[in-house]
């Protein structure tokens, strides 16, 4: 009922910026927290930030200070902005919404992006 597309990962120098984005095609988009997920090479799948429908944000430790997580509702849209980006931010972004508002308990997920951190 909910697609969710990723876009925007690539291969970036450390301490570069990349920003992704996730468009959600489908409904009550206002009723999801949206979140961003990655997993490294070998590495569970972790929180990074997450955002409420309020635009209440929270952050793992590891990318306070340099991620910065935001949502545009009229383009049912989720924003990933990535700063000072090292090697170990290399992973797998997905992202994610997850219903909090309204009837049922739905959760969807992205294909995921690429993102690499290489010098």
């Amino acid at each position: 009922q909910v697609e969710l597309v990723e876009s925007g990962g690539g291969l970036v120098q450390p301490g570069g910026s990349l920003r992704l984005s996730c468009v959600a095609f489908g409904n009550f988009f206002s009723t999801y927290a949206m979140g961003w997920y990655r997993q490294a090479l070998g590495k569970q799948r972790e929180l990074v930030a997450i955002i409420s429908p309020g635009a209440s944000t929270n952050y793992a430790d590891s990318v306070k200070g340099r991620f910065t997580i935001s949502r545009d509702n009229a383009k049912t849209t989720v924003y990933l902005q990535m700063h000072s980006l090292k090697p170990e931010d290399t992973a797998v972004y997905y992202c994610n919404a997850q219903r909090v508002i309204g009837i049922g308990n739905a959760e969807y997920w992205g294909q995921g992006t690429q993102v690499t951190v290489s010098s």
